[in-house]
Formats: C-alpha cells, structure tokens, sequence
C-alpha cells in the first residue's frame, strides 16, 4: 500500500489544471497589485451590452448586436508585448484545433480595454490573426471580431465581466482569459491562461447555447498571468494558500486509504 501513495499524489497533482507556463517573476506594480488585478467572476449576469463601441472600419457596434451566437470574448490591447499575443495565438490554435465551426457554433469577439487602440489598429490585428488561422475549412472573417471603444465605454465591458487591469506607464498589467457568452450577453464560463484545450471549449460553447453557467475548477489556484512592462516579461501569480488546501486534502484523503487498508490487512487472533 505504501508504493501507491506517490503513485495517487502524482495523478492528483496532474488532475489539477494549470496554465501554460510562464516565467516566475512577480509584477513590480508596488503593493495592491493583487487586489487591482485579476477577475472577479460574474457567471450568470449579464455583461454591458449596449456601450458604443467602434468596429474595424469605426462603424458604431454594440455588443448586443453582435451576440447572435455563442461568443468567446477577450479582452487585450493592441500594443501589448507581452501576455496579448501568446493569449490570441493561442485562440488562433484553439480555432485551428476544435472541432465547433467558427462562424456557425460560435463567434470570438476581441475587446481592446486600451482607448488610445483605433479601428485602423483593429484592423490590421484582424487581418493578422486571420491569416494565421487555417482550418481545412476556411473561417469567415465575421467569426472573429476586433473592436475599440473610449475608456469608459471598454471600461464598462471589463467591470461587467469582472475584468480587473491597472495602468502601468504606458502599457497595463492585466490577466488573460477567455470568457464565454451566451447569446443573450449572459457570462457562462471562464478559460484561463493563455493556451486552451479543444475540448473546454467545445462544452462551454454547448453550455453558452444552452445559457448554463458553470464553475471554473482551476479558479482554486486563482492562476492570473499579467505583463510586467519594467521587466518586459510574462508573469504569473498563483494563490500558493489555495493551492496548499488542495494538497493537504489530497494527502489526507491518501492517509486515510492507507489506514484503513493496514487495518484490513492487520492479522487477527483467529487467524494466528
């Protein structure tokens, strides 16, 4: 019994879901960080839908009018050089790999949270990512949406969503999620880090069609990348208190199977 407990630990450790990796280094934002960044979850409500917002020929959209479908939103900034593009390149090799059509199952909308972005910027970003998707189908451009707006306007989004950034100089330190939408605006699910399983996404786009929220399981670990812009590297932080709980209920739950199995095994006076 003994040889299982590393044998269970491990496949324990493995069941718990972490991000991609990323360098370990701590945001040098000062004191607060913690507090002013990250995502506070919002599953069930419903995001702000009718803020004006400008699409990639500075039309004016809203939210409400794209959300026909299923809807996978991000939100970035289109000067960011650091978590920004690992996060769309990996929704570039979501939209490669998943089986649910884009454009038909659902739709991915980017948000930029940065007002100094123009549709012109919008623009080119499209047409970059886009060309880098390659389906053996090929995705209408429609299934995939890049946007700008005010800093009120695009503030208004992130605060529906729980979307937590801070200004830095001139860059922002911010987490990286992909956050899934019904098509009534309603918040569904929330994919954290910057590379995402086909899979995931494929049940939270049957759970956003059906307008079913459901809990995030690595939320425990609270795993929030950001950008340090001092540094000029990607950083994570990970709730070490949470993740210690998580452990120790792992290890007692082996401690109890190993007592329970020595009892059984245990000789007894008949049997001697």
């Amino acid at each position: 019994m003994r040889s299982t407990i590393p044998t269970l630990l491990l496949l324990a450790l493995l069941t718990v879901p972490f991000a991609a990796p990323a360098a370990s280094t701590v945001p040098k934002a000062g004191p607060g960080v913690a507090q002013e960044v990250g995502i506070d979850e919002k599953l069930g409500q419903t995001i702000a839908l009718d803020q004006p917002l400008r699409d990639e020929q500075g039309r004016p959209i809203t939210l409400r009018s794209l959300l026909v479908k299923p809807t996978v939103l991000t939100l970035n900034y289109f000067r960011c050089a650091g978590i920004c593009t690992p996060q769309l390149q990996g929704v570039v090799d979501l939209l490669n790999r998943t089986h649910a059509e884009p454009g038909k199952a659902f739709q991915v909308v980017t948000v930029s949270f940065d007002p100094r972005d123009t549709p012109e910027i919008a623009a080119q970003k499209r047409t970059n990512y886009l060309a880098t998707v390659t389906r053996s189908t090929p995705m209408p451009a429609s299934a995939w949406r890049f946007l700008t707006g005010d800093a009120a306007a695009t503030k208004a989004v992130t605060d529906s969503v729980g979307f937590k950034f801070k200004p830095q100089k001139d860059d922002f330190i911010h987490p990286a999620a992909l956050i899934m939408l019904s098509p009534k605006g309603e918040v569904t699910r929330y994919l954290y880090g910057i590379t995402y399983l086909p899979a995931d996404l494929e049940m939270a786009v049957q759970e956003a069609s059906m307008g079913q929220p459901r809990p995030t399981i690595n939320r425990l670990l609270d795993i929030c990348f950001s950008y340090d812009p001092d540094g000029r590297k990607v950083a994570f932080r990970a709730t070490r208190i949470a993740a210690s709980l998580v452990l120790l209920g792992v290890a007692i739950f082996v401690l109890t199977l190993v007592r329970k199995g020595r009892k059984r095994n245990r000789p007894t006076k008949e049997d001697a």
